[in-house]
């Protein structure tokens, strides 16, 4: 019984292709942006458990917090404000969007503003702040498997990532380190919360998605038994 269950949590090695993944970034039907707009969401939702945990946030959030902090601006609109910001540094970058970058942007934003509103802010029970946390990162592991499945091109800050490694030859984890940690220390600079819920997040967001990928890799509506090797624009949307 543990061995089954531990099987059903391996975490996949590579991106699966699915009876959804689009075979171009604009390729569109019902199903496919049906699960992109889900997968979005789950992510925004997840990303605001981490905000109302009060024990530290993901590196962009971080950021968009301590703006928030200094403009008085909702979360969900100053997020979206940074994606809009970091899509047109695609520009010099020559990088093209998909649907699913466009997407990201509103999606996100819009449920990691109605989630902050939705979830109560814990101050005072370790252990439900934790539980936010962990959840929080399943969660954004479950959106992001959804999301990165659909196929409609990637994120604005993973687009600026692997188009800084396409135009530097920059190892694409280093280009990933330095954004994060830049917007992350300008974020903190303003007011941003980072803490045990930053690191748990640094920790074990990477295993969320791998682990999510595997569970998505084995539903019914997913063709499981093909694979394609990784891509270095398929990555999560933060």
């Amino acid at each position: 019984m543990l061995s089954r269950f531990l099987s059903v949590l391996r975490p996949s090695r590579t991106v699966p292709i699915t009876s959804w993944t689009a075979t171009s970034r604009w390729s569109l039907n019902p199903i496919r942006v049906t699960i992109l707009i889900v997968g979005l969401g789950l992510f925004g939702f997840g990303d605001a458990l981490l905000v109302q945990s009060t024990l530290g946030n993901s590196p962009w959030t971080v950021l968009a917090q301590g703006i928030t902090i200094r403009t008085h601006l909702p979360i969900g609109w100053v997020t979206f404000g940074i994606s809009i910001l970091v899509l047109a540094g695609w520009i010099p970058l020559k990088s093209r969007p998909g649907f699913g970058t466009l997407a990201n942007i509103v999606v996100i934003a819009l449920f990691l503003q109605i989630g902050t509103e939705i979830f109560p802010v814990e101050r005072h029970t370790l252990w439900i702040r934790l539980l936010y946390v962990l959840g929080g990162i399943a969660i954004i592991g479950i959106g992001s498997a959804l999301y990165i499945t659909c196929g409609l091109g990637p994120g604005p800050r993973d687009g600026l990532m692997t188009g800084i490694h396409r135009v530097t030859g920059v190892r694409v984890g280093r280009v990933r380190l330095m954004i994060e940690i830049l917007a992350m220390g300008i974020g903190w600079l303003l007011g941003g919360r980072i803490g045990v819920g930053t690191l748990l997040f640094a920790l074990l967001i990477g295993n969320s998605v791998a682990i999510s990928l595997g569970l998505v890799q084995k539903l019914p509506l997913a063709e499981s038994a093909r694979s394609e090797s990784s891509n270095p624009e398929i990555a999560e949307p933060e």
